[in-house]
């Protein structure tokens, strides 16, 4: 994808990212963390996202930062699955927003750029109690993906 996206930051381990997301809010430190599942096998891993709350030292996925950046921190979080993914091949990626309205933007991100996506990944959405590939019209509560 030829999206405009934040420098990354590789944290120690194969599992940890950070970048910096900037807009009319200043500068936040968000947080991209792979988690290995451990109640399937040993390649589930889910996809964490947040801000880094400096005062908690501790990072948020229920935080609202709002920095009008939204398509460049999901092209960036992106580019972090594609780098996990090359270090990680086999690996099987659990996604879920921390709330509904959270899952259907990354949905909106995944049907922006759904022929991209289709052509490194197989995807699957999670809806009425299954799992199913991935088609754009429908509304799913989680996604699965795997690179080809």
């Amino acid at each position: 994808m030829n999206l405009e996206k934040y420098t990354i930051i590789k944290g120690p381990g194969d599992f940890y990212y950070e970048f910096f997301s900037e807009g009319p809010k200043g500068k936040i430190r968000k947080i991209v963390r792979f988690t290995p599942l451990t109640d399937y096998e040993d390649y589930y891993y889910n996809l964490y996202l947040g801000d880094w709350l400096e005062a908690e030292h501790r990072a948020s996925d229920t935080s609202v930062s709002n920095n009008k950046d939204r398509e460049k921190v999901l092209a960036t979080v992106a580019s972090i699955v594609f780098h996990f993914t090359a270090l990680m091949p086999q690996a099987i990626i659990f996604a879920q927003g921390s709330t509904a309205s959270r899952t259907r933007l990354y949905q909106i991100g995944i049907t922006s750029h759904w022929s991209e996506i289709n052509e490194d990944f197989d995807l699957h959405g999670f809806r009425q109690d299954k799992w199913e590939r991935f088609q754009r019209n429908n509304n799913y509560e989680a996604f699965l993906l795997r690179r080809k």
